[in-house]
């Protein structure tokens, strides 16, 4: 599944950044035939639904064109969200100091999903602290990592 995504990403990175955009990631989900394609884009203005439909133009006439899937899949264009997942190791340094959660392939102390701080980023992997102990996480035990949304509580107005 891992050199199809890596396929993809640089079979679509080209489709992309034509139209202006940061491939962030992408996820394959096969499930027969309601398999999904989702592409994750992103823009330093943010990202709205013309942003996806022009996007999904351009993957689409790639995709059509390589036909790297053979099933039945669905396309979809999504920014990546307040609880983006992280897919590369670049990444990860924008969200040093914040609140992530991960998976792990194999346990680290019979645990294999982490949630808590993300402390340092290095060629070998992340270091996250969670519930006061430090963990150092190798890139390639890394099943999945995700941002932990943080919402900051205001006032109302007039109160």
């Amino acid at each position: 599944m891992a050199n199809l995504t890596q396929k993809l990403y640089e079979m679509l990175l080209p489709a992309v950044e034509a139209v202006g955009f940061e491939l962030w990631g992408i996820e394959y989900i096969p499930q027969g035939k309601h398999s999904i394609l989702r592409v994750y884009i992103e823009h330093e203005n943010g990202i709205t639904v013309d942003n996806c439909e022009a996007v999904s133009r351009q993957v689409s006439a790639v995709l059509d064109v390589e036909d790297p899937i053979s099933a039945h899949y669905s396309l979809e264009i999504s920014s990546p969200g307040l609880d983006r997942l992280l897919f590369y190791p670049h990444q990860y340094h924008s969200f040093i100091g914040e609140q992530i959660t991960v998976r792990l392939r194999l346990a680290i102390n019979n645990q294999r999903k982490f949630t808590g701080t993300l402390m340092a980023v290095s060629e070998q992997g992340i270091e996250i602290e969670a519930k006061g102990t430090k963990f150092e996480i190798d890139w390639n035990n890394i099943d999945k990592a995700q941002v932990v949304p943080s919402f900051v509580k205001t006032g109302r107005a007039g109160k």
